[in-house]
């Protein structure tokens, strides 16, 4: 038998991508489609909508809680091994939600299943890009976000389509079945690799000890929570201030998906060759599509030019994320993983800076000062990013002279 005969079958990069991207739809898919479902699984669990929006910060707790956690405890996993058990335990913890018998129960399957998000997300990314050359690493990376993006196109109208059709657990269900099939299409083409030789959970740690992984993690974590200070309260906003009707406004959220896919396709090619200035041009597209937006609600044609404008700069975390890869040496893992959780702290800053500015009255408009705001804040990191990087590299020189 000739040696072609034998030799093991090797997955196109294209094909590992498509499959890492699966998993990344169905993290999305659950993640958002759970605030629409949640006047119907409300209901199903006897409980009101403010006592069944916890359910939501359950998950969102679980990703902080489960990014640096499972990258720190898995360190001497290989990959590919990582990458299937986190979604084996995303599918079951989905699975397990479409069957919650009470809302307790609800509470603790949400965690679960937000346990793997960041480090699933971080470990992908990683294995994205190991698989094209270095100039190619973020567009590799943003394949995988694509997963991300796609789902607040299809996956969340169509899950909750399922709910309301359905039942509430089928929206869930849904989101079980496409996490198996992942599993099934990782196990035939991730790459079979070995852990990294002396890798560890304390050589992991070793990331938090570099000032330019905060510096970069602290972008995001300010940076995102315009988009999310903005996006919260825009159904309200559609319906009170632009005057469009309930039925109209999904098709609003579907533009803002349409602009983080299309910012998430074009924008890592740019990111590639211009890494650091990619990310404050985003930042800065973002401060001014955000307060445009405060100008923009009146109209639907306007206020859906922005709202698309938004979206697009949702495409710096797949900048970041290229960004952490640079900065965090070899502490990869945890260092990739952190980006999901600085994601989800700006999921919860946005939403109650936003939620402040309302109530004090300043209307729903508001929010979009609240948002140029944060992503100012955002640039404000950025910069001192590369002030610090300039200073290091100015005493890695003056070291070098000496010697």
């Amino acid at each position: 038998m000739s040696a072609d005969a034998v030799r093991p079958f090797r997955a196109s990069p294209a094909l590992v991508h498509f499959a890492l991207a699966m998993g990344g739809f169905a993290i999305g898919t659950t993640e958002f489609a759970t605030m629409s479902l949640l006047p119907f699984f409300s209901r199903g669990l006897g409980i009101d909508e403010p006592t069944a929006g916890h359910v939501i910060s359950a998950y969102a707790l679980g990703v902080v809680v489960g990014a640096p956690l499972l990258a720190v405890l898995s360190a001497r996993m290989a990959r590919r091994t990582l990458l299937l058990l986190l979604m084996a335990i995303f599918a079951v913890a989905n699975g397990l939600s479409a069957l919650a018998p009470s809302y307790e129960a609800m509470l603790v399957f949400r965690f679960l299943s937000g346990l793997p998000h960041g480090a699933y997300f971080g470990i992908s990314a990683l294995v994205a890009a190991s698989l094209v050359p270095q100039e190619r690493r973020t567009q590799a990376v943003a394949r995988v976000m694509l997963g991300l993006t796609t789902a607040t196109l299809v996956g969340v109208p169509f899950a909750n389509w399922l709910g309301q059709a359905f039942g509430w657990r089928w929206g869930f269900g849904v989101v079980a079945a496409v996490a198996a099939a992942t599993v099934a299409a990782l196990w035939l083409v991730a790459p079979r690799d070995r852990p990294e030789p002396g890798a560890s959970p304390l050589k992991e740690l070793g990331a938090l000890r570099r000032g330019q992984v905060w510096l970069t993690l602290a972008t995001g974590a300010i940076g995102f929570g315009g988009m999310f200070a903005v996006y919260t309260y825009l159904g309200s906003t559609l319906i009170e201030v632009t005057g469009v009707s309930a039925g109209t406004a999904p098709i609003v959220f579907v533009i803002f998906g349409l602009g983080t896919t299309i910012g998430t396709l074009i924008v890592p090619r740019f990111a590639d060759r211009w890494l650091m200035p990619t990310a404050g041009g985003l930042l800065l597209w973002s401060a001014a599509a955000l307060s445009l937006y405060t100008f923009s609600a009146g109209n639907i044609w306007t206020i859906s030019a922005a709202v698309f404008a938004i979206g697009v700069g949702g495409s710096l975390g797949t900048v970041l994320q290229t960004r952490l890869m640079d900065v965090a040496d070899d502490a990869q893992s945890l260092a990739a993983a952190l980006n999901h959780s600085a994601f989800n702290f700006a999921n919860a800053l946005g939403p109650w800076l936003g939620g402040l500015a309302i109530a004090a009255g300043y209307g729903w408009t508001s929010t979009g000062w609240v948002g140029s705001a944060l992503a100012l804040g955002g640039l404000l990191f950025w910069a001192l990013s590369l002030v610090h990087a300039r200073g290091r590299d100015s005493r890695t020189g003056r070291l070098a002279t000496a010697h």
